[in-house]
This record gives C-alpha cells, structure tokens and sequence, in this order.
C-alpha cells in the first residue's frame, strides 16, 4: 500500500498548481480519484478556484474534518517533476502538504465501509493566497461543512500542532529626495532607508517576545518596491513585511509599534488571527495517543510558525489542529516528504480514527 500512496503523491506534485489552471487540472483529477472509489464529490469554487467536499460514513457519528490545500508556492523549473531518492520524495508541495493530502485519501477512501465514524474529506485551493477574504476554507466552514474536530495535513514532522502564529502583513512606504545616480551624496536614497526601518522593525519590543512554544515571533522583508531609473537616487520605496506574531501578542499593540518608529508610512495589507486549542480535549488526546507511538517524547509540545487555515474551524468552535508528515524545505529550492513518514501519517490517521468511538465512551 506504500507504493500506492507514493505513486499518489507523486501525481498531485506532478501537477503545476501554483497557478489557477493547474489547481483546476489537480483538482479535476482528485474528484475523479474520489468518485472512481464510489465517493461523491462536490465541487464549489471561490474566486474561480475550488473548494471540495467528499464524506464517508454513517451520519450522526462522531465527525472528523480531514482539511487540506493542493496550491502551492510557484517554484523552480523542474520542481514539480517528482524524484524519489532515498526515504525522500522531492518536488514542490511534497512535504506542504500534497503528500499528507494523498495520505488522507486513502484514508478516506478506507473508511468507507466502516459504521462508526463520519469523516469529512475538504480541500481548497487557495490556502497559500494572500486574500484576507473569501477564502476557500472559510466557505467550507461557512457551507456547514464542519464537524467534531479538524485535522490540517500542514507539515508537522508528525507532531501535533495546537497553536500557529498569527499573520499581520504590513506596507511601510518611505519617501527620500532624488538626485542624479552620479551624485548620490546629493539624495537621500529612500530603498536604503526602507531597509534601515526593517531594521528597526526587528529591534522592536515585540519581537523579542517568546512563549512557551515559541521562541519569537517571525518577521520577513517580502517584498521591496523602490526605483524608477538606473540613474536616479529614488525618492519612494514601499517595503512589505510579513510579521508572524504569537497567539499572546495583541496584533494592534505590533501595528503601533512599527507606526512608532516615526520615518515611514504604515499601511495593514491583511491580517489572520493566531490558532489555539485545547490539548486536553477528548479528540487531541486521541489523536496524541495514537501519534505517541511513533516519538520518544510528546506529540503535541509544537507550534507552528506559519499561519493556519486551523482558524476557519476555531471562529466557529470546532477544535482544529495541524498534523502532518516528516520532511522540510517548504517554500525552498529542494522541498521533500519522508517516504516511510508518510505511512506512519497515514497509519496514525487510520488508527486515530478507528480508535475514536471507543476512546469517547471513556
């Protein structure tokens, strides 16, 4: 069964989706996966990308939300022509989250003859967008499409992830005087200030902060907009910083600190709250028992640094975590998932699952 589910992810890596024609390509082939098993499918969309929704198992059980994404960051030339070497699968997505989503539907696909346990499979494509609305998990929760508990398939390293920071996504404008690009003793040269108040911005209070899963807050220059001519000192440079902040930080309190270093113009492009849950729940526990048996310490002592679609489930109190499977470079030039990991993701899930109506009658 390992080789099918490689072979699964493979498919979903093969598919291009940082763009929108490739997540319709990608999603197109999962609905057909899916009902090729007898599993109806319904297809939504959101600003033109989809949102599916697949269920098995009887209803009024106890209900799970498998919840994943298959868009992806764009990547290098080649990144999306999946490798295995070794333990690794590489290629873009592999590790966030395309294999812990082929994972997931086998897992479904497996629970269909089962009678204890409903479980809800739904995917999006859009979860690495930068929308601050009309997202596609939001319209999976605001359809009704919850349940008991969540699990995101986001990389974890097969720990449980029951709290994720935060996102306050910020435009700092700075102006400067321009001048010849001969002279620029004779300009004030607003990119080199826009990096000086990065700078301070990483200085600030805020970002020393630490907390019992964190150790600080993330903070990255995005993106610099600066220059209109090679000759010329610039006079305006827009710089955006994407601040991760802690679930205990106050993200008003953050917005005017940056706005107190005084030099710059600070605009909030979006923000997305932090993710908390209980790890005493009934559901967490179940889920940290059964992961338990592949760690020498405890699952869920993790935090998240990136931020979670987990909150779309939170606003409307169904207990949401992350919990993927073992790799790194997400986002990088050499992304890949732990072949062996991913059948012990795939494993846990099933076990979890199958497990949970006796371990809620204690």
């Amino acid at each position: 069964m390992t080789d099918e589910l490689i072979g699964l992810a493979s498919r979903l890596v093969g598919y291009e989706t940082s763009s929108a024609e490739g997540v319709l390509e990608c999603a197109g082939f999962v609905e057909g996966w899916l009902e090729a098993r007898g599993i109806e499918t319904v297809s939504d969309e959101v600003r033109g990308l989809p949102v599916l929704k697949a269920e098995v198992g009887p209803e009024g059980a106890p209900t799970v939300v498998l919840h994943g994404h298959i868009d992806v960051v764009p990547a290098l030339a080649g990144q999306f022509e999946p490798r295995v070497e070794g333990d690794r699968l590489y290629g873009r997505g592999a590790y966030d989250m395309k294999g812990g989503l082929a994972a997931m539907l086998l897992v479904t696909a497996a629970m269909r003859e089962q009678e204890a346990v409903r479980v809800r499979l739904g995917i999006v494509g859009d979860e690495e967008s930068e929308e601050e609305a009309e997202r596609g998990s939001d319209h999976l929760v605001d359809s009704g499409f919850t349940g008991d508990f969540a699990i995101t398939g986001e990389p974890t390293d097969l720990h449980i992830g029951v709290e994720a920071k935060g996102v306050l996504a910020l435009r700092v404008e700075v102006s400067g005087t321009a001048a010849h690009g001969a002279t620029p003793w004779l300009g004030e040269n607003a990119v080199l200030r826009a990096i000086d108040v990065f700078r301070s911005i990483e200085s600030l209070p805020f970002a020393r902060h630490s907390s019992e899963l964190f150790d600080r807050p993330s903070i990255n220059l995005g993106r610099i907009l600066g220059g209109d001519a090679l000759n010329k000192v610039p006079d305006r440079c827009a710089i955006d910083v994407d601040i991760r902040y802690l679930p205990d930080q106050d993200p008003a309190e953050l917005l005017e600190q940056v706005r107190g270093i005084g030099v710059a113009e600070v605009k909030q492009l979006f923000t997305r709250p932090p993710a908390v849950v209980d790890r005493e729940l009934p559901y967490v526990r179940a889920l940290r028992d059964a992961a338990a048996a592949h760690h020498s310490g405890e699952p869920t002592s993790v935090g998240r640094d990136g931020a979670s679609d987990a909150v779309s489930f939170l606003r409307v109190g169904v207990p949401a975590v992350e919990f993927g499977p073992v790799g790194a470079g997400h986002h990088g030039p050499e992304e890949w998932v732990s072949v062996s990991s991913l059948h012990t993701y795939r494993q846990t899930l099933d076990t979890f699952l199958r497990s949970l109506p006796a371990r809620l009658e204690v």
